[in-house]
């Protein structure tokens, strides 16, 4: 067969000189070609008398897009140690770095994966400014981020990214460390701020200014991951098409299913959760067969759609799996609540925040939430209290419309407990309006319980029964069966109810309006469990409101409480 040949300008010909198989492994590569670069990557590994460090180098490369662990620490850690022998400190920095990532994902070896950043520390520390010092920074920052809940340092490390990438004309780096800023900004609160971060890597990607494929799957990841946790189902919608597409052009399995389990939340959070379940069972699945170690991420979000469907042993079963996974243990904090454990989820809540820094807003967010209504189904209200003014805060920084409205359901179960049931009323129609206006039917169905339970105190029982029906229908249409039958056991509650109106005796007995409410329940012949029906409220929070009315009323038994207060015209 002829040799191929090449005209140049001047008409002289020259022959093409045919690719050896390392530099066709890496053509391959840059086509996304997996299995046939791995191919000539072995080809040349065989033909060679020595192992090449760089073949072995595109091996891995190859390896890890096809899921092939074992191959992929095999030919990185023998890449590794070639590149030392040839005291390449720059190669061999890029490939601990590699390494440290492949610990954490494949194996879930999390002491190891900072053994190798801090080989590569050692390695790139010393060099003039590179993209192997960009990339170190970037993957040291997403993982202070996911197991550190770090914003803080995950920001710093971002923009040390971007400025090298910046500094060195290395685009893809700059555009990884522009993405790891917005996911670390929304994660501290920022939410505005990151989410133009966002937006500008995201305009880089779609014009193309973004070429590897390594940079264009973690942008997208990392965007999708500040979408939900900021609830912005719109921004994650019309992303993920795009991330989707380009996974499936790529070949980019894991990075599919870490983008499903992210999708799928949000479809939770939407209402449409047979979508949910679907991508949320079919990422599950993917993870445990490519990347084991990070199965958590499917299973935590599947825990949480079951315990929304009231499919609670499963959920329980689900968080388990996922472990120390943090939707998985904000999801047995409400597990506990559901299943009338205020106590067990008090706890776990305050040892979910413990572990998380101060400036962590988001993730602190989803744990205030259900401290609040623990703190006061016990009657502890000073913490509720407290949890409550720190979810304020936070919301409004954030300022998005999910934390704005569970800042002020928060404050509402914290009025509800102390009496106040007009405040407690206005709370909880805020946190109606803004869950209704983020998009979650779910959220905004149990925002109307809440309100329907302060309007049955306020003895408006008319439209407490009308904000039952509207929740009762947006459970229905989703198949809510748990919070579906509370529904239902509250609107024959409202249905027998009668609040009658307090009497304005609170200035010679020093009862509030509510422990002059429990007074009347109590000369009615009512438990404390009765009464807690009847106002709707715990038996923890009725027993510390009798205990309180002991004290003021300076008496030891119920029967003296009666007595006391038909002397002070309160019955």
């Amino acid at each position: 067969m002829a040799q191929p040949k090449r005209t140049n300008r001047r008409g002289t010909v020259t022959p093409i000189r045919p690719l050896t198989p390392l530099e066709a492994g890496q053509a391959a590569l840059t086509r996304g070609e997996w299995k046939a670069a791995k191919r000539y990557f072995e080809a040349s590994l065989s033909r060679a008398a020595d192992d090449a460090p760089e073949a072995l180098e595109g091996l891995g490369l190859a390896a890890w897009w096809l899921d092939k662990a074992d191959l992929v620490f095999e030919s990185r850690q023998r890449a590794y140690r070639l590149y030392r022998q040839r005291k390449n400190g720059v190669a061999a920095g890029r490939v601990a770095v590699w390494l440290a990532w492949d610990s954490a994902a494949f194996r879930g070896e999390l002491a190891v994966a900072n053994g190798w950043l801090q080989r590569a520390h050692t390695l790139l520390d010393g060099e003039p400014e590179c993209p192997e010092q960009a990339w170190l920074a970037v993957r040291e920052g997403i993982l202070a981020l996911v197991e550190d809940g770090d914003p803080d340092r995950a920001l710093d490390l971002a923009n040390r990214a971007m400025r090298i990438g910046h500094n060195v004309g290395a685009i893809d780096y700059e555009m990884i460390g522009g993405a790891l800023r917005g996911l670390a900004l929304v994660t501290a609160g920022q939410v505005p701020e990151g989410q133009r971060q966002l937006d500008a890597v995201h305009a880089s990607v779609v014009a193309g200014e973004v070429s590897d494929p390594v940079a264009i799957g973690l942008s997208g990841c990392y965007l999708l991951a500040a979408c939900e946790r900021s609830r912005d189902s719109k921004r994650a919608g019309q992303w993920c098409v795009g991330v989707k597409r380009f996974c499936k052009t790529w070949g980019l399995k894991p990075l599919l299913a870490v983008c499903r389990t992210q999708y799928g939340s949000m479809c939770v959070w939407r209402g449409d959760w047979a979508e949910a379940e679907k991508e949320l069972i079919t990422a599950t699945h993917e993870l445990l067969s490519s990347r084991p170690a990070m199965s958590g991420e499917g299973q935590a979000r599947l825990g949480e759609l079951r315990r929304r469907q009231g499919r609670f042993d499963e959920a329980a079963d689900l968080f388990d799996q996922a472990g120390h996974h943090p939707v998985a243990l904000v999801g047995r904090v409400a597990l506990h609540l559901d299943r009338g454990e205020p106590r067990k989820a008090m706890d776990l809540a305050d040892r979910y925040l413990r572990q998380l820094p101060a400036h962590n807003r988001t993730e602190r967010a989803a744990g205030l939430e259900p401290l609040v209504r623990a703190c006061t189904a016990l009657g502890a209200l000073d913490r509720a209290a407290e949890a409550s003014r720190d979810l304020d805060a936070i919301s409004r920084e954030a300022a998005v419309p999910h934390l704005l409205a569970a800042a002020s359901q928060a404050r509402g179960h914290v009025a509800a407990a102390t009496g106040d049931d007009e405040s407690a009323r206005r709370s909880f129609e805020d946190a109606v309006d803004l869950f209704h206006r983020s998009g979650a039917p779910f959220e905004t169905a149990r925002a109307r319980l809440d309100l329907a339970r302060a309007l049955g105190r306020l003895g408006q029982t008319s439209e407490a029964r009308d904000e039952v029906r509207r929740a009762v229908r947006s459970l229905d249409g989703i198949n809510a069966v748990f919070e579906l039958a509370q529904a239902r056991d509250l609107d024959a509650a409202l249905k027998n109810a009668v609040v009658a109106p307090a009497p304005a005796a609170s200035a010679r007995s020093g009862l509030t309006l509510r422990e002059q409410e429990i007074v009347r329940l109590i000369a009615g012949g009512l438990n404390n469990d009765r009464i807690g029906q009847r106002l709707f409220i715990s038996g923890h929070t009725v027993h510390r409101h009798v205990a309180n009315i002991f004290a003021k009323l300076n008496v030891r038994t119920r029967s003296a409480i009666v007595a006391r207060a038909a002397k002070l015209g309160i019955i």
